[in-house]
């Protein structure tokens, strides 16, 4: 049995009845929207984050059908945010398979993340609990907040890991977050149990989005993108940040604020990848990685379901080992 299948296995038969709503949810007689959602549906994925409420549920109580709504509200805005970022970005791929954009002009694609997320917040009714309604609205603010947080650090001369951090946290780490503790709160979780359940979620997020910062820097990953990607939009991540601190070199400061302002050439770029391996960037981000991966990983209690118990613990690894 693979890592990822020992991960699903016992949330199996729940994650066929999700598929069946998200699949119902990314339906719609209109043409024009109707072809991109059968496009989205393509783009099928490891539904990480849907197995995440759903393994979250069983350890703290039982899937029901308000979780699986749940799972596919959070899914559907995790969707919907990624095809608005593809817009921002303008991004023609999105792990290989051409983008909404690319494909249908980016006017389409803001009106499909635009209805992707209203039924998103139908879903999340659907639960008829308020306060996981609350957590999905405030979830999409947040995800808005941390791309616009982004786009600012582009104008921003300081290289600041505590910058870097928040952005992750927002853009990433809230999304998982949101998972383990609605999954959580809709089993019938105590108050103790949904706050660990919380603060786990946010923990992989942070390892999740460290190891796709880290891959950015190696051409064998097997991601759909070339090493240096990040830099190509004006992104500099943890593992560069590091490197320039640490080194106080003038010349590159200089050629990351090039890149911030996306004027950097190929080979500029490829030089500050190679300087970034050269001080030890990506050994750094893969330590701060595997602190957030430990303490995820104390916080699944060791008393519950040993089923549920493991595949969390491979959850984790998985996370901070996957190689796309």
């Amino acid at each position: 049995m693979s890592q990822l299948e020992s991960i699903q296995t016992p949330v199996k038969e729940e994650l066929k009845q999700f598929a069946d709503i998200f699949e119902t949810a990314l339906s719609h007689e209109n043409p024009l929207l109707g072809m991109a959602l059968e496009h989205l549906k393509k783009r099928t994925g490891k539904r990480m984050r849907p197995v995440l409420v759903l393994l979250c549920a069983r350890l703290t109580g039982r899937v029901n059908d308000a979780v699986l709504n749940a799972a596919a509200a959070l899914e559907l805005l995790h969707t919907a945010s990624l095809v608005h970022d593809d817009v921002v970005d303008e991004s023609d791929t999105r792990r290989g398979q051409l983008s909404v954009n690319a494909l249908s002009g980016n006017k389409v694609a803001v009106l499909v993340g635009d209805y992707l997320l209203s039924v998103a917040l139908q879903l999340a009714a659907k639960t008829q609990n308020t306060e996981v309604v609350g957590v999905v609205a405030q979830l999409g603010q947040t995800l808005a907040d941390g791309e616009l947080l982004q786009l600012a650090n582009t104008k921003k001369q300081e290289l600041s890991e505590a910058s870097y951090y928040e952005v992750i946290r927002k853009k990433t780490a809230s999304l998982f977050s949101a998972c383990a503790q609605v999954g959580a709160i809709l089993a019938g979780g105590s108050g103790e149990e949904v706050e660990r359940m919380r603060r786990f979620g946010q923990l992989v997020g942070m390892c999740f989005q460290l190891r796709d910062d880290i891959f950015d820097f190696d051409d064998k990953a097997d991601t759909g993108k070339p090493a240096g990607n990040d830099m190509k939009e004006g992104k500099l991540t943890l593992p560069v940040i590091h490197a320039l601190n640490k080194a106080a070199d003038d010349g590159m400061t200089a050629l990351a604020m090039k890149v911030r302002r996306g004027e950097a050439t190929a080979q500029e770029i490829d030089s500050l990848v190679a300087f970034t391996r050269e001080q030890e960037g990506i050994a750094y981000a893969e330590w701060a990685m595997d602190e957030f991966r430990y303490m995820a990983a104390g916080l699944i209690p060791e008393d519950a379901d040993q089923a549920v118990v493991e595949a969390l613990r491979h959850y984790v690894d998985y996370v901070a080992q996957r190689n796309k």
